[in-house]
């Protein structure tokens, strides 16, 4: 009782951290109450918290990242030189050390799921607009596959580029025009009517990269990230990516296919090759793996101006790739995923290619 009472506040702590989460584990099962959380709640939560941090123009949530960093780097050497000082007590500053940081770390977890996985229990844009990924032929993939090459051939022509062919558009001004993305998809899909806030640059995206990252979306500021190292053919579609996210889509397969949708309706050039692109690598590469002489076969029409950025975007993440930070960071983000009811993990994200080939094979 008395080791109890010595560490009181923090266990106390602990047991409101695991009630919460046990009231969330219990309570996501229930669809149509999860549904009213997320229209009333936690969605007009996340962007009333957004219209603040929008104010400024750096990212909150960077910031914030930033100073988590610093005060867990100055928490453990406190924690040591505390244990140190304690002589008599050390297990017992030990402990508290260890609980502290348990209480932070689950605190936030804590947040996530009642902020971000709320969503991922309520409908998504497959249960809302009707539209299901389903198992699709390998002739149809095939077609469509063939279908988003010829028009990333048609639009490699109407971006800029530089004396060696290369996307050559700056990275800023893709952002400023990032607010009408959705403007047409807005018309076809109502429910994801949002006055977008637009996207904010990274400033340690070198680090995103490691982390194997080209955007995020931060549930605590309601900021939508995007990485500004990474090549810029595909940072349109990366500013979609995350813009889906604002309107309460939580499943990363969906906000894919809304990326690719939104950059190739919104009727900016600029936008539009990044879709395309963006939806050819997807489709490109589940149908390698089924038919190689076909892949080769349609992507031997591509221009080298697309070429040119493929390989740019396959040389610059080569340099990150199988290091240990990534891997590390993939398997954190793989549970992460899997934690709040993405089932597949990071896998999620091929699953892409389903409702890509469901929705545009009746439009070919």
């Amino acid at each position: 009782m008395q080791f109890f009472l010595r560490h009181k506040k923090l266990h106390m702590v602990l047991a409101a951290e695991l009630f919460l989460l046990a009231l969330y584990l219990f309570f996501r099962q229930f669809r149509p109450l999860m549904n009213f959380l997320a229209s009333h709640v936690t969605v007009p939560l996340r962007r009333g918290i957004g219209s603040i941090c929008y104010l400024v123009d750096f990212s909150v949530a960077e910031a914030l990242c930033v100073a988590l960093v610093i005060a867990g780097a100055v928490y453990f050497v406190w924690s040591i030189a505390a244990v140190c000082r304690a002589r008599g007590r050390r297990a017992g500053r030990a402990y508290s050390a260890a609980l502290g940081l348990l209480c932070a770390g689950l605190g936030i977890y804590v947040g996530f799921c009642f902020l971000l996985g709320i969503d991922s229990y309520a409908d998504g844009f497959q249960e809302k607009s009707g539209i299901y990924a389903r198992a699709v032929e390998e002739r149809a993939l095939r077609d469509v596959t063939a279908y988003f090459a010829d028009e990333l051939s048609q639009a490699a022509g109407k971006v800029a580029r530089d004396e060696n062919g290369l996307f050559a558009v700056p990275r800023e001004e893709i952002l400023a025009g990032s607010t009408g993305v959705y403007d047409a998809v807005e018309q076809q899909f109502p429910f994801l009517a949002f006055d977008d806030p637009g996207v904010k640059p990274v400033y340690f995206s070198r680090v995103l990269s490691a982390l194997d990252f080209t955007g995020i979306y931060c549930p605590f500021t309601g900021e939508s990230n995007v990485n500004m190292d990474s090549p810029a053919c595909l940072l349109g579609s990366t500013v979609a990516h995350e813009l889906a996210h604002q309107r309460g889509i939580t499943s990363e397969q969906e906000c894919n296919f809304l990326a690719v949708l939104a950059c190739t309706t919104c009727g900016d050039d600029v936008y539009a090759y990044a879709g395309w692109l963006m939806g050819y690598i997807h489709l490109g590469n589940a149908l390698y793996t089924v038919d190689q002489e076909a892949y080769w076969a349609i992507r031997d029409t591509l221009p080298e101006t697309v070429e040119a950025d493929l390989a740019a975007q396959s040389a610059y993440w080569d340099q990150f790739r199988d290091k240990t930070v990534q891997k590390v960071s993939n398997q954190v983000y793989d549970r992460f995923l899997k934690s709040y009811g993405q089932t597949q993990g990071i896998r999620s994200y091929g699953t892409v290619v389903d409702l890509l080939v469901t929705y545009y094979q009746d439009k070919i």
